[in-house]
């Protein structure tokens, strides 16, 4: 059996997020259950070089959703960045979800050969074929941005194990 781009793709992304979310309502149970502001662990980072909670859930949207967009040849639609509680992070991330499920598989069909371009930032972008693009890029840039917030909570506090980070999974 041939395994698909979508399923590759939006499959993947799509459990990741939704574990993600679960996740998110780990950390605000924690800061509830500690009677501290949520926004401390929104604002939390793994370091002070490093991007906070909230835009690592922001960019792992981003990413996943963008991705899906470029691999069926559409302009990526865009959301703001202004979340600021954990219920926004987890709206984000259905509405991303959502967004990405609404692509058909078909749209998908064929794109390990499409040419993939992505900004990266000045007058500079990234060329990739798009089998390489999922491999290369978008799956290890997704699963970076979740595990780092994932870390952030865990670093924090919030008991999370792998079982959270990997949840859904089901092997036949």
């Amino acid at each position: 059996m041939k395994i698909s781009m979508h399923a590759m793709s939006v499959g993947l992304f799509s459990n990741t997020l939704g574990n993600l979310s679960a996740i998110l309502d780990k950390g605000l149970a924690n800061a509830t259950t500690r009677k501290f502001e949520p926004a401390v662990l929104l604002a939390a980072r793994l370091a002070p070089d490093m991007l906070p909670l909230t835009r690592q859930v922001q960019i792992a949207c981003d990413i996943a959703k963008n991705s899906i967009a470029r691999l069926a040849g559409q302009e990526p639609r865009r959301f703001e960045d202004n979340e600021t509680s954990f219920e926004q992070l987890r709206a984000r991330i259905a509405a991303t979800i959502d967004y990405m499920k609404s692509i058909p598989a078909s749209a998908l069909e064929g794109s390990e050969d499409r040419d993939i371009k992505v900004p990266a930032g000045g007058d500079r972008t990234l060329d990739f074929k798009g089998l390489a693009y999922l491999q290369v890029w978008a799956i290890p840039n997704v699963l970076f941005h979740v595990t780092t917030a994932y870390d952030i909570l865990r670093h924090n506090g919030v008991e999370l194990g792998k079982r959270d980070f990997i949840a859904g999974a089901n092997p036949a």
